[in-house]
């Protein structure tokens, strides 16, 4: 039976996305209170001391498994039109805010202690903030050379405008999809008038 138990332990990568996948499956189950590593080793099979070897504490090893999780950062390429840039900036992130890791993120936002929320905080804006907005500031720069854009349009306070309005977003309704249109609103309604060249 040992030898059985064993052999059914995974190891390397396997392991490491095993443990990633069963700290999301229980923060958005049971919210980051009732997360333990009791339970999370539990259901990556695999022993706690192995987790605490890598990781001090749930906080560090639910930050590595967003990470691990969420759509790496990337450039969009030029496709001739700023609006439709835009589009697909909004797009990316609307449909990581659908996944299990922008429930995780719900969660955390509303449950995290103060200090705990600072930490988070943090890495949200590494990780997610401030490469949405090089995106954007880029897409802009390229608007401008192609005349789509006014040049005082290119500014941090304007690329502040998409990633502040989507989480307000996430925080205000929750991890259920965003309406299908509402990436369109934003770019139109908002994000186009305020940059358009006149």
């Amino acid at each position: 039976m040992v030898a059985t138990d064993r052999s059914a332990r995974r190891r390397g990568k396997e392991l490491e996305d095993a443990i990633f996948e069963a700290t999301l499956d229980q923060l958005t189950s049971g919210g980051f209170a009732r997360l333990t590593m009791e339970g999370i080793a539990a259901a990556a099979r695999t022993g706690k001391a192995a987790l605490y070897r890598r990781w001090g504490s749930k906080v560090e090893l639910v930050i590595d498994s967003l990470d691990a999780t969420l759509p790496r950062p990337r450039t969009v390429p030029d496709l001739g039109s700023t609006r439709a840039e835009l589009l697909q900036v909004i797009e990316l992130f609307v449909d990581a805010t659908a996944s299990r890791v922008g429930a995780s993120i719900h969660t955390l936002m509303g449950e995290a202690s103060q200090q705990q929320a600072e930490v988070f905080k943090e890495f949200l804006m590494g990780r997610v903030m401030e490469p949405t907005k090089d995106t954007i500031l880029d897409i802009l720069r390229r608007g401008v050379e192609r005349g789509e854009v006014r040049p005082g349009a290119v500014s941090p306070l304007v690329a502040d405008v998409v990633p502040a309005m989507l989480f307000y977003q996430v925080k205000t309704c929750g991890p259920a999809p965003m309406p299908a249109a509402y990436a369109e609103r934003v770019v139109d309604e908002v994000l186009m008038p305020m940059v358009r060249a006149s």
